[in-house]
């Protein structure tokens, strides 16, 4: 009889450690699809600030002296000296080029045998019209010459500029960027101011010329390629946030950002973006406040009231 008792009693006892047994794993497991089902994504988070932002473009800007004098024989004869080399420096009023006409390398000094008074020697001196650089030299020593004959090339040192190509419908900005600042491929900057506009513009690019006038303590070549920075629009304090939290559709028509209502669901929030500058974006409409939050990191492919973990940057 005590063997059937304690039978009956070993079954119950057994029963009930299975029951608690599967009760506790059916809490986990209701836990844990309830995790699955409702996710937790983590962001980093920021707020709206007040920035200043400038829309710009960057132009090229091309180094040219736009005036060249060309030295020329002034009378016909043969070279006899000749005081340059291409790429010197010449001042106004330098030698240059001395020429010994034809009839003077033909009679030679019967002349002054003749005639001790009359001094003809049959030298011309060249001298330079204009101060600048030697760009082009076309004759040497004993080359013949004729009358008016192009000898060399200077070009004009005062005349140096930067040229800059301007597209024509941007020509508004042009006056609120009188003053600009130009970077060579070297990283060195210089100022410049804008000194004129051509006259003409490009059929094809329809680009326009700006001639830019710098300050620059040592010489710089011919035809080298600057950047130049204008600003199409700036402002001093524009409502921004950073780049990364502004989120975009394929087709970049539509903008928006992830904004937290609480501590743990972040919303869609449309968004109308203005200037862009220095990875900050200004946000044009809705007007958000300074406590709002925005989800600036981990918000890529969120959904609207999307589960989210605030973690610390």
């Amino acid at each position: 009889m005590m063997k059937q008792y304690i039978k009956p009693f070993t079954v119950l006892l057994a029963c009930m450690v299975i029951t608690a047994v599967y009760s506790c794993g059916g809490g986990s497991a209701a836990d844990e699809e309830e995790t699955v089902a409702n996710p937790q994504t983590p962001v980093t988070v920021t707020t709206i600030d007040n920035s200043a932002l400038a829309d710009s473009i960057e132009l090229n800007a091309t180094s040219s002296f736009l005036q060249k004098n060309y030295v020329k024989a002034n009378a016909i004869g043969y070279i006899q000296k000749v005081n340059i080399q291409p790429g010197h420096y010449v001042e106004k009023g330098q030698l240059m080029f001395t020429i010994k006409t034809k009839e003077a390398q033909s009679i030679g000094n019967t002349i002054n045998v003749l005639d001790t008074t009359f001094k003809f020697s049959g030298i011309n001196n060249i001298r330079a019209s204009r101060s600048g650089y030697v760009t082009d030299l076309t004759h040497q020593v004993g080359d013949y010459v004729q009358d008016g004959e192009q000898l060399a090339t200077i070009s004009d040192r005062e005349s140096f500029a930067f040229v800059l190509q301007l597209p024509y419908e941007l020509k508004r900005v042009l006056q609120n960027n009188q003053n600009l600042v130009l970077t060579l491929p070297d990283g060195e900057k210089l100022n410049g101011h804008v000194a004129s506009t051509m006259p003409s513009v490009d059929s094809l690019s329809q680009t326009q010329g700006i001639v830019i006038k710098v300050n620059s303590s040592h010489p710089i070549p011919d035809n080298l390629v600057a950047k130049a920075l204008i600003i199409k629009t700036a402002k001093s304090s524009a409502p921004s946030l950073p780049k990364s939290a502004v989120l975009s559709n394929e087709t970049q028509n539509e903008f928006w950002v992830m904004k937290l209502i609480n501590d743990t669901t972040a919303i869609r929030t449309p968004i109308k973006k203005g200037i862009e500058s220095g990875g900050k974006v200004e946000i044009v409409s809705p007007k958000f406040n300074t406590n709002d939050r925005i989800a600036v990191s981990g918000n890529y492919g969120l959904a609207d009231t999307a589960k989210v973990k605030i973690v610390k940057p």
